[in-house]
């Protein structure tokens, strides 16, 4: 074949681009990263049954060191409702989740976009292959939305040379997403608009602290910090209480799975915690405080009273000295049946393996349920849905490992001192009955705690559900999620007299 051919050959080949045939060298070249890269569309949802049309961006935000100098770049999806004429009263919602070292795919693709993974109604996995459908109790009718992968998440990554896990601490990563935020209101004009704060897990802790950030530091100031699925936020209730605060959620668990006398799991789920509750901070946290010291009658009526509120024999409780830990709950409360619960949502199950030593952290069902899912929902949505292409992995979990000063900070009080500062600044916890992980007992006795004086309760709100960590899989409580928050949204800022 002479020089003339295989030029007409290329040009031939070129014409029919689509089936070419690429060498890994070369799909990797053409879809090499590059951060300038970014996806804009607009697409359409119909919430609640009214049409909103909406401005979709996928993309690099550069994140600068003191001294200017390009650190590295954070990803984000952020939602715009078109058609708004004044954006300094449209609301803007950020929002992450936790880990620490989770991208922000399970509130983006869960509960708060405006397309969604598919779930079974009760929130239970369906069969492969995963489906996406249009969120029609999405809050984009209510706010724009920016979804934040922090630094090692997502497509998130420290630019070369520098130090990957610079930002791998309690401040450093508050800072990080500070500068985020600061740049995204002053490059899309957000400076005047209502501004609300979502995480969860993890990302409550980085809410609480970023709160009290973005006032002092860069004095921006906050309307509104959503916590689901709170941590205890630094509050330390010592080992005693801690126990006696998980007794509840035990026994919300043991009411799901029919474990409970008859006449308790006659009971609503609401109904049967407005017993427990109170006994987990009188009897049962008086028999823990008192140690060694307590009588083998005490000891006994106490495990008694355990086994009614748990299903989980007296004798069991005795030989743990009355305090079963979240493991051996999990453990124990169908170990007849060879199987074990969910820790981040207690109503998955899932068979024993005797063989194997667990952590708390480990073999979690409910988990399992999530990770498929959500994986391959979230890269056929970016790649095919939004355009962002890419091969660089999307790390739904980042190596973040080790995290800096998860000890010592107690975000806690500095959402305290945001709200003395702030007197419009407002807090909603949400929290499900069946978290095993983040119970809803122990972030109500925090955050009481962290305002013993009182001052603050008009502006906190609690919202419960009968789900676990990730409530909003399960329809009926995404349906009162999605109203929960809207009426929080919309309460903030106060109407003016």
């Amino acid at each position: 074949m002479n020089r003339v051919e295989r030029s007409l050959v290329t040009i031939l080949l070129a014409s029919f681009l689509p089936f070419q045939v690429f060498s890994r060298n070369d799909v990797q070249q053409s879809l090499e990263f590059n951060p300038f890269n970014a996806a804009e569309s607009t697409k359409s949802v119909v919430i609640g049954g009214q049409t909103v049309s909406y401005r979709v961006k996928a993309a690099m935000m550069p994140i600068h060191d003191r001294q200017e100098e390009l650190n590295g770049h954070i990803f984000y999806v952020a939602y715009t409702r078109e058609g708004i004429k004044d954006i300094s009263k449209r609301p803007l919602l950020f929002s992450f989740n936790g880990g620490p070292g989770s991208s922000s795919v399970w509130l983006h693709m869960g509960f708060l976009g405006p397309r969604r993974v598919v779930y079974d109604d009760q929130g239970f996995m369906l069969a492969p292959p995963f489906t996406l459908t249009d969120n029609e109790y999405s809050i984009l009718d209510e706010a724009d939305l920016v979804f934040i992968d922090p630094i090692g998440t997502g497509y998130s990554r420290m630019s070369s040379g520098k130090d990957p896990h610079m930002y791998h601490g309690v401040n450093e990563d508050i800072e990080s997403i500070a500068e985020f935020i600061r740049l995204y209101c002053s490059r899309y004009q957000r400076w005047l608009s209502p501004k609300f704060i979502i995480g969860e897990s993890y990302g409550t802790t980085r809410a609480a602290g970023l709160t009290a950030y973005l006032q002092s530091k860069e004095r921006m100031y906050i309307n509104g910090t959503i916590l689901l699925s709170a941590m205890n936020l630094g509050v330390n209730p010592g080992e005693d209480l801690r126990q006696a605060l998980l007794l509840p959620h035990y026994a919300a668990t043991a009411w799901h799975h029919k474990r409970l006398a008859p006449e308790l799991q006659a009971l609503s789920l609401p109904e049967l915690l407005l017993i427990v509750e109170p006994f987990s901070l009188t009897e049962y946290a008086q028999a823990l405080i008192k140690g060694n010291s307590i009588s083998f009658a005490d000891k006994k009526k106490a495990a008694e009273k355990l086994e009614y509120y748990t299903g989980i024999a007296a004798a069991i409780h005795l030989n743990h000295h009355l305090r079963l830990d979240r493991l051996q709950f999990r453990r124990e409360l169908l170990a007849a049946e060879g199987l074990i619960v969910g820790r981040l949502d207690s109503r998955y199950t899932a068979a024993r393996n005797e063989r194997t030593h667990l952590s708390q952290f480990d073999t979690d069902p409910a988990m399992n349920a999530w990770n498929g899912p959500f994986t391959a929902v979230l890269n056929h949505y970016l790649r095919r849905e939004l355009g962002f292409k890419t091969d660089r992995n999307y790390a739904i979990f980042g190596d973040v490992r080790p995290w800096r000063g998860m000890a010592e900070i107690r975000v806690g009080e500095m959402l305290h001192q945001a709200m003395i500062q702030n007197p419009y600044l407002k807090v909603l916890v949400m929290a499900g009955y069946f978290d095993g992980a983040t119970d809803h007992f122990t972030i109500q006795y925090a955050m009481n705690h962290l305002d013993p004086a009182g001052l603050f309760k008009d502006r906190v709100d609690f919202a419960f559900y009968e789900c676990g960590h990730m409530m909003y899989l399960r329809k009926t409580d995404l349906i009162k999620a999605k109203r929960d928050l809207a009426d929080f949204i919309r309460a903030n800022p106060p109407k003016q007299k």
